[in-house]
């Protein structure tokens, strides 16, 4: 990837290591899987979405930005 700019890059880079550093999981609802940012125990915010299906992204419930609630799953 190039970027051009007119900034120097400390000013565009300055906070590239927080964003970096966020705790994202990988939540499945489904055939849909989605990076989730957690703001809770069981909710989160949706950063991306993962799906084979087109129709998943059209769907505004599963855009990033939504809130969602979850339940972990138990795996033995």
């Amino acid at each position: 990837m190039i970027f051009y700019s007119i900034m120097p890059q400390e000013i565009v880079f300055a906070n590239f290591d927080q964003m970096n550093n966020r705790e994202l999981r990988e939540i499945s609802m489904g055939a849909v899987t989605m990076l989730v940012e957690p703001t809770g125990p069981f909710e989160g915010q949706i950063v991306r979405l993962i799906s084979p299906n087109p129709q998943d992204y059209l769907n505004p419930q599963l855009s990033p930005g939504q809130k969602i609630s979850f339940h972990p799953s138990v795996t033995e």
